[in-house]
């Protein structure tokens, strides 16, 4: 009578196939889930930095951060095709190549890579939220402040500082556990309300001084030397920057194509990440070279150029501007935060304990780390230098990306058996040796050598914006050389 149940123990209702109802998803849903990665206050800063920051050729950058973001159209049409006609998750795909105990394993490391991030976020997410309450307070009367309640730190935390990041985990728990469906909401509302923010704030900067702003924007654009051969260094360094910037997304975008109406709608969706960095950047480089120009005109001691929007709007020293800026930021943070961290870390958690977990439970766990991460980030964390040993363990994404591929493509061609994805009995399709394909976990280990090597060998270092396209090709031939028959 129990013979089933340990037969197909791996299942999980948040990890079976999708019911083809709930694929509701979308060219429209997929553009505001990449421009919800596109809009974040790191994205703004980076995007920006590469035009302003050193002296490129605008044109050059423009189409680097294109040829970027077509790789990632390319590997994410690659990867997320398997999961839309299969319906299945990320680290249930993986069971295919790696066996129930590789995927197991490896996928969680996806898990833990993402609670991480999803800590830091937080942390940096109720930074924003501090100065928000930090402006009402003053707007209120200017000498709370001065309270000994607030001057008084613990941990590197004052009382606005606990309040703001319990208060941002606590909502993100509430509107993160409730399913794909809402999160769905949540992504469409933030990539449609950001926008708004920002063109918004392009017209504060313009019509700050519209003479001044459009002579600053114009004489960025610059064709001399365009076609020069000394360009294309800079063209790969802007491509690789941007392609390794969305690289933690590429993996776990099965996560989110599971959802998408069919193979059209899903080619078309990723399409539109293109479109979403052309917008954005277009609109991000205005408002900085916008807001130079009027910094520049209003304050002398200005001595270079700000790509932070908070340092930005800090300087404008008006409380209504600031306060929607901020209120769009924290939006903007916050969804991306549930695409590129929470999403996936509940699917590789559930998978991990497929009978012990569920949505909500695994939303609980994330939560609680990510709780530990935020507070102690700022005292502990970002002292000992955690980031490369998180840099580390996303060395084996390209790797996992890899073995993925060459095993659906190449070896399977395309075919999957969705009833032994769920089995642990001997004689099932992925069953291996007792869970484990070892060819697999081979090649991913040795595309991991290979990805890692640019973090840790100094020699090396040049190449760490490719360093996950190096470990995803080393696995992919390596698997393929093992595997074929």
């Amino acid at each position: 009578m129990n013979q089933p149940k340990v037969k197909y123990s791996l299942s999980n209702w948040d990890l079976v196939t999708v019911n083809p109802n709930y694929k509701t998803w979308d060219w429209k849903t997929l553009f505001c889930f990449w421009g919800a990665n596109v809009q974040s206050v790191i994205g703004f800063s980076l995007i920006s930095s590469l035009y302003l920051m050193y002296s490129l050729n605008i044109f050059v950058v423009f189409f680097g951060i294109i040829l970027g973001s077509f790789f990632i159209y390319l590997f994410s049409n690659i990867v997320g095709k398997p999961s839309q006609k299969f319906g299945l998750p990320f680290a249930v795909l993986l069971r295919s190549s790696l066996g129930f105990n590789g995927a197991k394993f490896f996928g969680l490391i996806r898990s833990l890579v993402g609670i991480f991030l999803f800590g830091i976020q937080t942390y940096f997410l109720s930074k924003f939220l501090v100065y928000l309450i930090r402006i009402i307070i003053f707007s209120i009367d200017n000498s709370l402040l001065q309270h000994e309640i607030f001057i008084f730190y613990y941990f590197g935390l004052n009382i606005i500082d606990w309040s703001a990041i319990l208060i941002t985990i606590i909502l993100q728990t509430l509107l993160f556990s409730v399913g794909i469906q809402y999160n769905k909401k949540i992504i469409n509302f933030s990539a449609i309300t950001v926008y708004a923010g920002m063109v918004i704030f392009f017209f504060v900067v313009f019509l700050s001084d519209v003479k001044m702003t459009t002579e600053a924007f114009t004489s960025i654009f610059n064709l001399n030397n365009f076609l020069d051969i000394n360009n294309l260094a800079p063209l790969f360094t802007v491509a690789g920057t941007i392609f390794a910037y969305f690289s933690i997304l590429i993996i776990s975008f099965g996560d989110f194509s599971r959802y998408v109406k069919n193979e059209k709608e899903l080619k078309k969706g990723n399409l539109s990440l293109i479109l979403n960095l052309i917008i954005f950047s277009i609109l991000s480089v205005f408002i900085v070279t916008g807001s130079d120009v009027f910094l520049n005109q209003k304050f002398s001691d200005i001595d270079r150029i700000f790509t932070n929007p908070t340092d930005i709007v800090g300087k404008f020293d008006n409380i209504q501007i600031t306060i929607l800026v901020l209120f769009f930021i924290i939006v903007a943070s916050a969804s991306t935060n549930l695409v590129a961290n929470y999403i996936p870390s509940q699917y590789s958690l559930i998978n991990f304990t497929p009978s012990k977990l569920s949505l909500r439970s695994a939303s609980y766990l994330i939560s609680f780390f990510g709780l530990l991460i935020a507070i102690f980030w700022l005292t502990i964390l970002s002292q000992i230098g955690i980031l490369s040993f998180i840099d580390t363990f996303g060395s084996f994404f390209g790797p996992i990306f890899g073995v993925m591929v060459a095993d659906y493509y190449l070896i399977k061609n395309q075919e999957l058996s969705n009833k032994d994805l769920y089995s642990i009995d001997k004689e099932s399709a992925y069953y291996y040796s007792a869970g484990w394909h070892l060819k697999g976990v081979y090649s991913l280990i040795l595309g991991f050598i290979f990805s890692a090597s640019t973090i840790w060998n100094t020699n090396l270092m040049f190449l760490q914006s490719y360093s996950w396209i190096i470990g995803a090709f080393v696995a992919l031939i390596t698997y393929y050389l093992l595997a074929k028959k």
